[in-house]
């Protein structure tokens, strides 16, 4: 997908990059989609340390893939491709954070009143007790890793969640509105606003 005639996931890397030089990607994405891929880093993103690996089913089985290219102890940021607005506060805030307790979740809060769908209609939620959780998560590589060695389990919808599964604490570093996933057309249409307001 284009946005202001680039691909998405080139906006999302270079907003790594330019807080993060020293980083090495690793991008996941479906097996067919490689040859694609590649055309378009040898196009736009050259310079940067990047390697490929083919994904899974779900969303756990290819972050899973994706932590055997990681070699040595670090920090692993887990990033959607189409969250191309990180900004250096936010990704310098997450990286104090989990290099202090080990894990970095950013999460917003809700504007919105919220209900609970249950068997026989619906019923009201506080949204003060809610949070919206965004990416990167962030994680000391060891502990991910080790979480990520267990059985797959229909409650895993991020990468918290199966770190909390495996005994640990989540720690929640405030995220940013404009840190938004493009996953619908008005959502590509503002992004397109944000980039021509930011040129």
């Amino acid at each position: 997908m284009l946005l202001a005639g680039v691909p998405v996931i080139v906006h999302t890397i270079i907003s790594f990059a330019t807080v993060w030089p020293d980083a090495v990607f690793i991008v996941v994405l479906p097996g067919d989609e490689q040859e694609r891929w590649e055309k378009i880093r040898k196009k736009h993103l050259k310079k940067i340390n990047i390697s490929s690996v083919s994904g899974g089913a779900t969303r756990f089985h290819s972050v899973k893939n994706g932590l055997k290219q990681v070699k040595e102890k670090g920090i692993v940021a887990v990033q959607d491709a189409c969250r191309p607005f990180a900004n250096e506060k936010l990704l310098m805030s997450c990286l104090e954070t989990v290099m202090e307790k080990g894990n970095a979740i950013p999460a917003i809060d809700i504007k919105d009143s919220i209900r609970e769908v249950v068997k026989d209609g619906s019923r009201h939620r506080n949204r003060m007790r809610f949070k919206t959780v965004q990416t990167p998560q962030c994680f000391d590589a060891t502990v991910l890793k080790n979480a990520y060695r267990q059985t797959f389990s229909e409650s895993f919808t991020d990468d918290a969640s199966v770190v909390e599964a495996a005994g640990a604490r989540i720690h929640l570093v405030e995220g940013d509105p404009g840190n938004f996933k493009i996953t619908t057309h008005f959502d590509l249409l503002l992004a397109e606003k944000i980039m021509k307001c930011d040129s």
